[in-house]
């Protein structure tokens, strides 16, 4: 092993942050031994938190419409092809009634930014689960709305908003994004979110389309100044229909390697394990887990429409029924000596 990069490692654990040539330093020189030793630090802490309990969040991709052009996304309104979708708001809820049948206690409502789903209509669906599941949390993935929006679906019941920032390089944004999204409305979206109050998620994705190691840095960095309760972080996997097709998966080993160091950064973070994780690797949701992942997010959606809601391609568990999947997730858990914990599964503020 690296001397040097072992000791940065080291310091990150002592002191939960590096400077930027030294996140440089340790994405540019990383071998298997570097992730495995930071995976073995990463997994001792979660489990110190969170003990062997994996929490699973049920996802239910509601609408594929979405008014953004962002050149990385197979849902963006310029791709002809998808075949779009919208669920009523009684589907929406069915969806959480078969979850919470199998033991699921969070639900995550995601969508493309649809203008279909006003602030208003989403503030009554919040109230609805709530009202039928007191005992469960509801997450929102709606993209980036108005503060005044946000307060709103705080104030229905709305727990936690998931809200990735992609890249906290602002040249790296405007190369990922059409010229009337804004990197300074994202960053404002996110600080909204804390100071409402919400359990807050952030992340990035790996290996996107001109990141560097000293892009990556700069994702870590803000990571540490932000202190999200939630880091939602996977390959770079690219869609068909998008302008970045011929681009390279992001790497499997620097998505897992990157799990470690924020889970060593953030020792009480929730931090997924992802579909797109899964989606690069067979087994790569178990690894996410023993890098220090502690949450899954299966799909609750209606088996119909799952396979409409690309963001990439070849994502997995588009035709599994909801039960399937919840004991598949089960066992393949138990597998590797975790289980599956039936609760909210919160943010551990120590």
């Amino acid at each position: 092993m690296d001397i040097e990069l072992k000791e940065l490692i080291d310091r990150l654990n002592a002191e939960k942050c590096l400077p930027h040539e030294g996140w440089v330093r340790l994405f540019d020189g990383f071998t298997d031994e570097e992730r495995e030793y930071s995976a073995s630090i990463a997994r001792r802490i979660a489990d110190e938190k969170y003990g062997k309990n994996i929490y699973i969040r049920g996802i239910v991709e509601f609408s594929n419409y979405c008014k953004n052009d962002c050149f990385y996304c197979g849902i963006r309104c310029s791709n002809k092809n998808a075949q779009r979708y919208r669920l009523t708001d009684e589907e929406i809820l069915q969806c959480c009634d078969e979850g919470y049948e199998t033991g699921f206690r969070t639900f995550v409502l995601q969508s493309g930014e649809d203008p279909k789903y006003s602030a208003e209509r989403m503030c009554n669906i919040v109230r609805a689960i709530k009202t039928a599941h007191p005992d469960c949390a509801v997450t929102l993935s709606l993209g980036e709305l108005e503060r005044g929006d946000l307060a709103e679906l705080r104030a229905a019941g709305a727990d936690r908003y998931l809200l990735r920032h992609e890249t906290a390089t602002k040249n790296h944004y405007e190369q990922l994004h059409p010229s009337f999204m804004s990197f300074e409305h994202r960053m404002k979206c996110l600080q909204d979110l804390k100071e409402l109050g919400y359990q807050t998620g952030a992340g990035m994705m790996i290996g996107a389309p001109f990141a560097s190691s000293d892009t990556l840095a700069a994702d870590m960095e803000f990571l540490g100044r932000f202190k999200p309760q939630m880091v939602g972080t996977g390959p770079f996997l690219p869609h068909k229909d998008t302008p970045f097709r011929v681009c390279p998966k992001g790497s499997y080993e620097l998505t897992l390697f990157v799990l470690s160091l924020v889970r060593i950064m953030l020792p009480n973070v929730l931090l997924p394990a992802t579909t797109a994780l899964g989606t690069i690797r067979p087994n790569g949701r178990e690894q996410g887990v023993l890098h220090g992942a502690n949450v899954i997010m299966p799909n609750l959606s209606p088996t119909a429409v799952r396979k409409k809601y690309m963001l990439y391609d070849n994502k997995i568990c588009t035709e599994d029924s909801t039960s399937e999947c919840r004991f598949c997730l089960q066992r393949r858990m138990e597998s590797i000596g975790y289980n599956i914990e039936i609760s909210r599964g919160d943010f551990c503020n120590d």
